[in-house]
């Protein structure tokens, strides 16, 4: 994980107001890291959604400030602790179970974010882009639309095995979920999302200003 965007994302936190992380080439475990850093420092993790970046291909993190008394106790213990930690110095190690859990329902909001019948939509319209070049490229008039229609068809041929990977992952993080306790809700716009336990959606609460 880039220490980086650790101290970007703290600065940032000092507000006490929301923040959207997108790190460069974020992966899951850049994103659970810098979630489980930033619920040490006061805030917690809210959402995921894809539309960051200059290509709009990047997934940004919303974190919002926690105004529980147990993050507000957490927060205070550690900028006792680790002063320095949005400047360059040391961070609090990483736990791995709490980050599991983090990855955990990271991964099930961005595989629950769409039906699959969506996701078929999604495909169909995001495979016309990459069919019609390759097409033209390869031959012309007729032909060319002959043979993006065909390329067209080869990638949703894929798509069944990319709905059977989602499926399996969303299976496999539910229950993960369900087994530490956490409990699931319907967000206001229809997404089923799970919380912790005797928890309720992130940003319900009061924020709170936190400096780190």
């Amino acid at each position: 994980m880039s220490d980086r965007h650790v101290r970007k994302m703290l600065r940032q936190m000092a507000s006490g107001e929301p923040v959207q992380v997108t790190p460069a080439m974020g992966s899951m475990k850049k994103f659970t890291r810098l979630a489980f850093i930033a619920e040490q420092f006061g805030y917690e993790y809210a959402d995921i959604w894809q539309g960051g970046g200059l290509d709009g291909n990047q997934y940004v993190m919303l974190i919002v400030p926690d105004p529980s008394p147990q993050a507000r106790a957490r927060a205070a213990q550690n900028r006792a602790l680790y002063p320095d930690a949005s400047d360059g110095g040391p961070l609090p190690p990483l736990v791995p179970d709490a980050v599991e859990l983090l990855k955990a329902r990271i991964t099930f909001d961005i595989t629950a974010k769409f039906t699959d019948k969506q996701r078929v939509v999604l495909a169909a319209v995001g495979a016309i882009p990459l069919a019609l070049p390759v097409g033209f490229w390869i031959g012309e008039g007729a032909t060319a639309v002959v043979l993006a229609g065909v390329v067209w068809a080869a990638v949703m041929a894929l798509v069944p095995v990319g709905l059977a990977v989602n499926r399996h992952y969303r299976a496999k993080y539910t229950a993960l979920l369900q087994a530490a306790g956490y409990t699931a809700v319907t967000d206001p716009n229809g997404r089923l999302r799970y919380v912790p336990p005797d928890g309720q959606l992130p940003g319900h609460g009061n924020p709170f200003a936190a400096g780190t």
